[in-house]
């Protein structure tokens, strides 16, 4: 047997193994979480159920968490601050049923959940972090950039409902859309002057957090793609393909206003790529015009007879108004179908 030959199975060997450890931390880890979220629950419904037997709660009153927390940490360590046993209370009062309670979630993902007072807000926050396997950091990224209000502000009563309780599903070109897309984590000043360059290289270096923003599905394929027709070059800013939609994505950034031009040039593009890029069970390419700003009336002019699929969404640097985001959709909700 060679030493190649013996060198590429030893590898195999190798690569074996470790896809099975890996496999075997990963479910170890859910099980772990899957427990500990159990019992949390299980600890939660003592606590409501010693509460609700009157005479005991009388004799104890508001000293009962504290009494509990002082307690249980002496014979357990942490774990048990008074914030935390308040926590699982919640948790059994909010989610009475534990079988309803999806496996995938860690404690720190429901302590972050529980903290969202609206029912419909709490629900999708749920369903999208199981969708999108979000980590607690990152789901308390999308909590802070109103992700739900965004997408949710823009459908009808029907709409919001499905959207609470089956998370952002991706079946469709619209799908994948935001308005606006928040990203704040540049960390640039609004008023500060920034090139198109200058916002392309940044979100480069951020590029898992504008991943995050962007969505479930996206590849970032590569910026700065060149395109030749003739003798001339042309360059697509950001160039993503789509896992689940099976398509290239291609983002066209500007820093003011989207103009005109910027459709017309980004419909050039979806063009080309349809024709010279796409291979074999790929489907029609998706173009988004990222602007600051945008005058709807002149993109709907720009866009027509514009049959592909092609958009203009905005973006700002800074986190959204929440509390406006809420008013807008009250009167989506109050609106009669």
């Amino acid at each position: 047997m060679s030493n190649t030959l013996k060198h590429n199975e030893y590898q195999n060997l190798l690569q074996l193994i470790s896809a099975r450890y890996e496999e075997g931390r990963r479910n170890a880890t859910i099980t772990v979480n899957s427990v500990l979220v159990a019992t949390y629950w299980a600890i939660g419904r003592y606590i409501v159920e010693f509460e609700q037997n009157g005479k005991t709660r009388a004799e104890y009153g508001t000293r009962l968490i504290p009494s509990l927390s002082k307690d249980l940490t002496v014979i357990h360590g942490k774990g048990f601050s008074v914030s935390n046993l308040k926590r699982m209370r919640q948790f059994y009062s909010v989610y009475p049923n534990s079988a309803e309670l999806p496996h995938q979630l860690s404690w720190s993902h429901w302590v972050e959940i529980l903290k969202i007072d609206d029912v419909l807000e709490r629900s999708f926050y749920v369903q999208q972090s199981i969708l999108e396997n979000w980590s607690t950091t990152e789901l308390i990224r999308q909590k802070s950039s109103s992700l739900y209000l965004r997408l949710a502000v823009s459908r009808d009563k029907e709409g919001i409902l499905q959207l609470a309780k089956e998370g952002q599903i991706t079946e469709k070109p619209e799908d994948i859309l935001r308005e606006p897309y928040v990203l704040e984590f540049l960390k640039i000043p609004e008023a500060h002057y920034i090139t198109e360059t200058d916002l392309e290289e940044r979100l480069i270096t951020h590029l898992e957090k504008f991943l995050l923003e962007l969505g479930k599905g996206f590849a970032f394929i590569g910026r700065q793609y060149r395109i030749s027709l003739g003798n001339r070059h042309y360059y697509v800013d950001l160039v993503f393909y789509h896992r689940i939609l099976k398509c290239f994505v291609l983002i066209d950034l500007k820093r003011e206003e989207a103009s005109y031009d910027a459709v017309g040039q980004m419909n050039m593009y979806l063009g080309y790529f349809e024709n010279e890029e796409n291979t074999d069970g790929d489907n029609a390419p998706i173009g988004i015009v990222l602007a600051k700003e945008k005058d709807d009336v002149l993109i709907q002019y720009a866009m027509h007879n514009i049959t592909s699929q092609l958009f203009v969404s905005k973006y700002q640097l800074y986190l959204p108004d929440r509390e406006e985001l809420k008013q807008l959709l009250q009167k989506q909700l109050t609106l009669k179908q």
